[in-house]
């Protein structure tokens, strides 16, 4: 088996794409690492998250996690119907309530 980032949820099928670039905090500051692909699938999952650039990240890392997480559904490894506002992306939200 593949060894994946901390940054990937179990249930999460997905591979990483890159080297582990940044950190993801929940909002009561616990963390993982992970590639940019996994950070933004997290981050999109939390509520109050927020997100790092490691050190030697390549510049942009945490913005393009930032706005990638924007477009992606919480738990989005998850299959069924997505009609509750918790369910859909920041992205999908703002579009139903015309902002």
């Amino acid at each position: 088996m593949d060894r994946r980032c901390p940054a990937a949820h179990p249930d999460d099928p997905t591979s990483c794409v890159g080297p582990v670039v940044v950190t993801v905090l929940d909002a009561v500051n616990a963390g993982a690492d992970g590639c940019e692909h996994h950070g933004a699938r997290i981050l999109a999952s939390l509520e109050g998250g927020r997100v790092f650039a490691l050190p030697d990240a390549p510049p942009g890392a945490a913005i393009r996690v930032f706005r990638a997480a924007d477009t992606i559904r919480p738990f989005c490894w998850f299959d069924g119907p997505r009609v509750d506002p918790s369910q859909l992306s920041h992205v999908e939200n703002r579009e139903r309530h015309g902002r």
